[in-house]
């Protein structure tokens, strides 16, 4: 699409270039008046009109249209999703009301547990369709309550303790892209660092800084950090795309990213949110 846009305005720019030099060539052999101009300068305005609605009707209307299939076969598709998880959901909490065993008890809270992950991956889902329509949003929210609440998702693995010291300052940006970043980092944090080994988030004035003392990067890591797919540990579990999709929400959001690593010592991920802060 961006190659038939390109295209596109590329043709409209050489047929506007070549009106304008048949209106010098028409203006110069006929000599300028104003009847010359105003003849001249209509059929230039002509087509021009005439080529630009072309390309409307070929280019762009099309493409409308298909945003709007998929914006309104995307929200049935997610509707019929969201009804199995709020069943689940609802049995589940009546199930463990009624249960007194300890072992069923156990069970239904992995299932809950399970049904909430599965619920934010469905707003992600819901998200990341949105955005490729649509544009997103900013909301205004609490940086230090948003951290809190990622930090409990990622403390229910039992691995790394997180040492989160962060004055409460309020953030506007797009909500669930910056909960995803979030989430990348910490994640990024754990698989690369020992079970026992803590990971800090502190604020900084308006600079987030997470840091790990895991296996860290040397420089030749640092300078691909951000390639998607590549993965500086073949042996970790993932795809390789995480620091990728961070970069990208930081450069939508004027965010600066910067990340110091050091082999063996581990890696501090700073994020300078100085853009996003709401006064």
């Amino acid at each position: 699409m961006k190659k038939k846009t390109l295209l596109a305005a590329l043709g409209y720019f050489t047929s506007v270039a070549m009106l304008l030099s048949f209106l010098y060539w028409f203006l110069k052999n006929e000599g300028f008046s104003e009847t010359n101009f105003l003849i001249a300068g209509g059929m230039v305005l002509i087509l021009a009109v005439g080529w630009g609605y072309v390309i409307s009707t070929h280019l762009l209307a099309p493409k409308a249209q298909l945003d709007e299939s998929l914006s309104q076969l995307s929200s049935e598709i997610l509707h019929e999703l969201n009804i199995p998880l709020s069943t689940i959901k609802a049995n589940t909490s009546m199930l463990k009301k009624r249960t007194l065993d300890e072992k069923n008890l156990q069970r239904l809270e992995r299932i809950e547990s399970s049904s909430i992950r599965l619920e934010r991956l469905y707003r992600e889902l819901v998200y990341s369709i949105n955005k490729e329509i649509h544009p997103i949003e900013k909301e205004t929210f609490s940086l230090n309550s948003l951290l809190q609440e990622r930090i409990e998702v990622f403390e229910a693995f039992e691995r790394n303790r997180f040492d989160l010291l962060c004055e409460d300052v309020m953030i506007k940006a797009d909500k669930i892209g910056f909960e995803k970043m979030i989430d990348n980092l910490l994640m990024n944090a754990m698989k690369y660092s020992p079970k026992n080994s803590p990971v800090a988030i502190h604020l900084n004035n308006t600079v987030l800084t997470i840091t790990d003392r895991g296996i860290g990067m040397d420089e030749t890591q640092l300078l691909r950090v951000y390639e998607r797919y590549y993965q500086g540990d073949s042996k970790k579990e993932g795809e390789g795309i995480g620091l990728a999709l961070v970069k990208a929400y930081c450069d939508e959001e004027g965010i600066d990213i910067q990340i110091k690593s050091q082999k063996n010592e581990g890696t501090s991920v700073l994020l300078n949110l100085g853009k996003t802060v709401h006064l």
